[in-house]
């Protein structure tokens, strides 16, 4: 990008991956926006370089997901837990000045300008609760840094009940069609304005976008999909919460692959769950193929076929291995570099 070096310092050039690997977080940030790339990338360049074009530190993207049905974009942004806080809040405040929500239009449900900003543990030498730490800071700061905006907290960053961002959403109403912003009571900042809307901003262990479309336009058929994988049914798939929405002219089944604690693989037949470490605790979560076989077996059954299967960004493993490589090599915009690298 022209007018910014990413020449890495000494120490970052010094600093081996497995180093960096141990203090990094993930912020998954989800913006209201995906019609106009050119505007999603200036935020995500946003949370790389200051107003005066200087890198941040040990901060890279790795990702961004468009998606034009529901015109929601998801940066995949990696950092140090000292660095991750300034790298998001100079992305929100750049996307709280490009996006009006007044004029939004999309089907998937959102409240926000910046919808979401989930804080994730990659690394053995941070806690969640450290990324609630961070996630709080953020929420503070944007109310702060771009008056009228408002957020609510959920997950650990919502202490001491750490509600869940499905019941903490149910609770802001938005699942509703046009939420009643006069009704809602943020965590922080006043009242939502339609301006900005909603932010909802928290942390936990990581969290997978898993998205599977069928190869038919029956919303009702996509909905009984949908409830019967979601993790709250009797048999569905621990820490999978689920929409069925239209897309593209098909239905995607759009799961939130949620981080479970401990090894559930071994209960369950087929392949093992992928696992990971926080704080010397293990964690694993459902593999999308799984996810994708459940679908396909419950739409098989009403003469219904597949169309794909699409991840939004990594795998927790997945996205602290790319995070090691990218920071280790200087590499701050790896969603434009990836694709050349050999790894």
């Amino acid at each position: 990008m022209s007018g910014h070096k990413e020449n890495p310092s000494s120490a970052e050039r010094n600093m081996s991956s497995s180093t960096l690997g141990r203090h990094l977080v993930a912020c998954l940030l989800n913006i209201s926006e995906a019609h106009r790339k050119d505007l999603v990338e200036t935020v995500a360049k946003a949370a790389l370089y200051n107003s005066k074009g200087v890198k941040q530190e040990r901060t890279t993207v790795l990702n961004i997901f468009n998606d034009h049905d529901y015109n929601r974009s998801v940066i995949t942004i990696v950092s140090s837990i000292d660095s991750i806080r300034e790298a998001v809040l100079s992305a929100c405040e750049k996307a709280c000045g490009l996006i009006d929500m007044r004029t939004h239009t999309g089907v998937h449900p959102c409240m926000g300008a910046i919808d979401l900003i989930p804080i994730y543990p990659l690394g053995e030498e941070v806690g969640v609760e450290d990324c609630a730490q961070e996630a709080r800071a953020v929420a503070q700061g944007l109310t702060e840094r771009v008056q009228g905006t408002s957020a609510f907290l959920f997950g650990w960053a919502d202490a001491p009940l750490q509600r869940g961002l499905a019941h903490r959403r149910n609770e802001m109403g938005w699942f509703k069609k046009m939420p009643d912003l006069q009704a809602i009571k943020p965590d922080m900042g006043p009242q939502p304005q339609r301006r900005y809307g909603l932010t909802g901003v928290g942390a936990s262990p990581y969290v997978m976008n898993c998205n599977v479309t069928i190869d038919t336009q029956d919303i009702t058929l996509g909905r009984s999909i949908a409830k019967a994988i979601r993790e709250s049914t009797s048999g569905g798939l621990p820490g999978v919460q689920v929409l069925a929405l239209p897309h593209e002219g098909a239905v995607e089944i759009a799961c939130n692959v949620e981080s479970v604690k401990g090894d559930l693989s071994s209960h369950l037949a087929g392949e093992p769950w992928p696992s990971f470490s926080i704080d010397g605790q293990p964690y694993c979560h459902v593999p999308a193929s799984l996810i994708t076989s459940r679908v396909a077996e419950l739409a098989g059954r009403q003469g219904v076929g597949m169309k794909d299967t699409a991840l939004v960004g990594f795998t927790p493993l997945e996205c602290r291995g790319l995070a090691e490589f990218a920071l280790s090599h200087g590499i701050a915009e790896f969603w434009k570099e990836h694709r050349r690298i050999h790894m």
